[in-house]
């Protein structure tokens, strides 16, 4: 067996983790059937994580970190800040509509760790872990759009894990791509009604909003 750092044997272990869990349900991601899974002995999944609650924390983290990966790296650096907002949103669905599976795990884990108790924690980490992530997202987008938020940063990351989360179960449930879109659509209107340009402030003092009014 090669031998790697903590960090990528680590890694290996989660997305195979992940990989048992997408098929054959959480029950059924024991540390054997991990071990199994990512090729090493159990002494190696027990060295990386101090037990199974670590590793469904880990799990859930990372497919957070999956969700958003695509739409930061490829956001564009520049152009209007409508089209920016509504290009993030269209590159967030894209990686999470690949990812089936991992997305019917991500909440799958947290319904598991509510029923729990021992491992109640990793639901509420993992809302702190996607309230961050949306953070950084909401951030990075208004450095690319050149904006400001009208509203406090902590309700918009809120929002957009709320809205997220809602339009990806509905999804899960009935498999309408459309509806999906369709919904963030609108949901990119609400951002871009909520965002200022940083030099868009007349004489007068006002803030010129990113969405004009339509009918003027």
């Amino acid at each position: 067996m090669k031998r790697l750092p903590i960090a990528e044997r680590r890694e290996q272990l989660i997305e195979a983790a992940i990989t048992v869990a997408s098929r054959d349900g959480i029950d059924a991601a024991t540390v054997r059937a991990v071990a199994a899974e990512a090729g090493v002995s159990l002494g190696v999944v027990h060295y990386c994580f101090q037990d199974k609650d670590e590793l469904l924390e880990a799990m859930a983290h990372e497919i957070t970190r999956q969700n958003l990966s695509q739409s930061l790296l490829e956001m564009p650096v520049s152009g209007d800040a409508d089209v920016i907002i509504g290009r993030a949103l269209e590159l967030l669905w894209t990686g999470i509509s690949a990812t089936r599976g991992s997305q019917l795990l991500s909440y799958e884990l947290t319904t598991y760790s509510m029923r729990h108790p021992e491992v109640r924690q990793v639901s509420v980490n993992q809302y702190v872990v996607s309230h961050e992530a949306a953070r950084q997202f909401l951030e990075t987008l208004a450095r690319s759009a050149r904006i400001d938020w009208t509203l406090p940063i902590e309700v918009m990351s809120r929002l957009v894990v709320m809205m997220t989360d809602g339009v990806v179960l509905a999804w899960l449930a009935d498999d309408d791509d459309g509806a999906a879109r369709e919904t963030l659509e609108v949901f990119a209107q609400f951002l871009s009604a909520h965002a200022e340009l940083q030099d868009g402030r007349g004489e007068d003092g006002l803030s010129r909003r990113v969405v004009r009014d339509r009918t003027a």
